[in-house]
């Protein structure tokens, strides 16, 4: 971006809520009189959102002694030792915003590596963190970035942050990591206590409590303690930011970061809260506007708060009032509904280079209902085992008066039962709304660097399974054909998905890649609109990165379904009283014939050769059981994306290096020409990735 002038950063820094320091200065020695107390500074420091000249830094420095403000300042160097003092400026806490600081830093070199500090009046000092400033859009070398998500850290440890610092540390510069694109679930607020929690564990794991609520209010029949109230909010971020693994990632990159579900509302959309239980659907707008100011008060990210205040955010007043009226994209006319999805708007777009457009999007502050999560669509499934739902169904669900051009069927039916379709009526889902929607592919058709890479917080391959192969033992399918084993993602979002992907396609866009979290596994593959016996044209590749910390379907199945199920070893198998194998991987790539047969024989080529190829040409991989983080580095060229899968991460492995690997795999994207078809090419690097390839 063009050097702003102070006018501009100061306008700039009121928006963001930010105070101003400029790095025009020249170069000094500090004079704070700075001495480390990181005991007085709890959650550490972090950096977040930078471009080619500025950066955002952050910290909270609280008080307990009766005053509502106080005043840190802050130190930008050149170096460790603070020889070069680049920026320094005042910045003032307060008790409104939870004594949490943000400070813009301007007019900076790009492509440079910072370090800085804050110190309160007294001179106790917070921890050094470092941060980096974008390269400028026309700089031509690679850069390298990671993705992560789901960081449950009641459930397990932050190990994957460790190996991330251990290896970039030991890394040549210019193969370091720019930042960390963190694709939401930084926070879970389902909480439990230790009366909710039988022995003190779920599956393998042993739940730790770093989170009680002021307040808080008990769901889904007395399972969980959900946030009630803003402190209730801000006292899940103090929880989870004295991790020491999390707060030394966030002292080392700066973050990018967008929310997934958690962050608000387990089930929430809009300002609306579904719960499992006898909940039903709660107007919730009073949280969602706490969820957001808490969020924007703990995340260093340029985002706009209302009334672009110097110190905090600007809440605006809401009512909880139920939502009963929506327009034809599903958004809630209802007046609080809208002030508080408006109330912090998060989607954006970034720019690293000559070779990253990054552009992030909200799937849940302005989507529709999910259509497969009403109860009229219940007794199709009552006395259903297999808990599959027929692809047919669910693009019926998903396109609503739009399915087949116009042309819905008056009932929906499964296995002999029929009930009428409600959907009939309703225009199709969105997981953007309109607005969103617009801007994403506005921005999408105006990108210019070499790879457009859309990070959003859900999964966009298919889910899909090939139950008309079942024996029949396991019992008969109903269906026309393929089904799904979940539609709350994109993956279920057909008509909005390829409304985006005819776009790429439509305006010749290259170098498409899409990056996601949410789904607790690993996944690479390709994004296709339709699968066969439709057209499988792809326009682009998608990767989905694992957990860091949160269960996925592996483990629930290791646990969930009993040795003697005749399901079970369609997702797990001990093939000659071996080691537990996941089955499901080869169930979700190759198909049902694939998965039977590896659980019977052991034997991976046996497995193969009865695939399935019309299942999933979309996967290259998956691994249902993976645990990790991701880095994408790109230039000219090609994409390379690694999953870094380490063990199941259920307790923190104390050595430098976070504990050992599972496995390091590669998939390489050449650039390709518009009209041409994306090619992925996968080299193990080390470690062995099993039943995901």
């Amino acid at each position: 971006m063009p050097t702003m002038d102070r006018r501009q950063f100061l306008k700039l820094s009121a928006t963001l809520g930010a105070a101003l320091a400029l790095g025009c200065t020249p170069l000094r020695p500090s004079s704070s009189g700075w001495r480390e107390r990181r005991e007085v500074y709890p959650q550490g420091v972090a950096s977040g959102d930078p471009d080619d000249n500025s950066v955002l830094l952050w910290t909270r420095r609280p008080y307990a002694d009766g005053r509502t403000s106080a005043t840190l300042r802050v130190e930008v160097a050149q170096d460790t030792d603070f020889t070069k003092v680049i920026a320094t400026t005042a910045a003032r806490v307060s008790a409104a915003s939870d004594w949490t600081c943000r400070v813009l830093v301007g007019q900076l070199p790009s492509a440079r590596e910072y370090w800085y500090r804050f110190v309160d009046e007294e001179g106790n000092g917070s921890r050094i963190g470092r941060t980096i400033t974008a390269p400028a859009p026309d700089d031509a070398r690679p850069a390298r970035f990671a993705f992560v998500s789901c960081q449950d850290v009641c459930e397990g440890a932050l190990n994957a942050y460790r190996r991330m610092i251990f290896e970039d540390e030991r890394a040549a510069p210019e193969d370091r990591i720019g930042f960390v694109l963190h694709l939401g679930d930084f926070v879970y607020e389902v909480v439990q206590y230790p009366d909710q929690v039988r022995n003190g564990h779920r599956y393998d794991r042993r739940i730790t409590f770093p989170v009680h609520y002021p307040t808080g209010k008990t769901v889904a029949n007395n399972r969980y303690w959900v946030p009630a109230s803003l402190e209730d909010y801000r006292a899940l971020y103090h929880g989870y930011l004295q991790d020491p693994d999390l707060q030394d990632a966030r002292a080392r990159w700066p973050f990018v970061a967008v929310w997934d579900n958690h962050e608000f509302s387990w089930q929430g959309w809009q300002s609306i809260q579904e719960f499992p239980g006898t909940e039903g659907w709660v107007p919730a707008q009073t949280l969602k506007v706490a969820a957001n100011q808490a969020w924007f008060e703990y995340q260093p990210a340029r985002v706009a708060a209302p009334g672009a205040s110097l110190d905090s955010f600007a809440a605006p007043h809401v009512v909880d009032t139920l939502v009963t009226e929506f327009d034809d994209d599903g958004l809630g006319r209802e007046a609080n509904n809208l002030a508080a999805i408006n109330s912090l708007i998060v989607y954006r777009a970034l720019r690293w280079g000559r070779h990253i457009d990054l552009i992030l999007t909200d799937q849940h502050s302005f989507r529709s209902r999910d259509p497969g999560s009403r109860d009229e669509i219940n007794p199709l499934f009552e006395g259903d085992q297999l808990g599959w739902v027929p692809e047919e169904l669910a693009m019926q669900l998903d396109g609503g008066r739009d399915y087949a051009d116009g042309h819905p069927p008056a009932e929906l039916s499964f296995r002999g039962k029929r009930v009428a379709n409600y959907r009939v009526h309703e225009s199709a889902q969105t997981l953007l709304g309109a607005k969103q929607k617009a801007w994403f592919l506005d921005r999408l058709r105006g990108a210019q660097a070499t790879w457009k890479i859309w990070g959003n917080s859900l999964g966009t391959p298919d889910w899909r399974v090939d139950p008309q192969h079942l024996p029949p033992a396991l019992g008969a399918w109903s269906g026309e054909g393929y089904a799904v084993m979940a539609t709350s993602d994109w993956g279920g979002a057909y008509h909005e998905r390829a409304e985006i992907f005819d776009a790429v396609r439509d305006s010749g866009i290259t170098g498409f890649a899409i990056v996601s979290g949410d789904r607790h596994s690993f996944w690479a593959g390709y994004a296709a609109k339709a699968l066969p016996p439709a057209a499988f044209e792809p326009v682009g590749v998608t990767f989905v990165g694992g957990s860091l910390i949160s269960p996925g379907m592996l483990e629930a199945s290791e646990h969930n379904l009993k040795k003697d199920d005749p399901l079970r070893p369609l997702y797990v198998a001990n093939p000659g009283n071996g080691p537990t194998q996941a089955t499901v991987n080869l169930l979700m790539h190759h198909g049902v014939r694939s998965a039977l047969e590896f659980a019977r024989s052991g034997d991976l080529k046996k497995a193969h050769a009865v695939s399935n190829p019309e299942l999933a040409p979309h996967l290259a991989f998956v691994d249902m059981g993976g645990h990790g983080y991701a880095t994408i580095r790109v230039d000219a060229s090609t994409m390379a994306t690694d999953f870094v899968c380490i063990p199941r991460p259920i307790e923190r492995n104390p050595n430098p290096d976070g504990g050992p690997l599972r496995y390091r795999i590669r998939h390489e994207v050449p650039l390709w020409q518009a009209g041409e078809r994306p090619r992925m090419r996968q080299t193990v690097v080390e470690g062995d990735p099993g039943l995901a390839v």
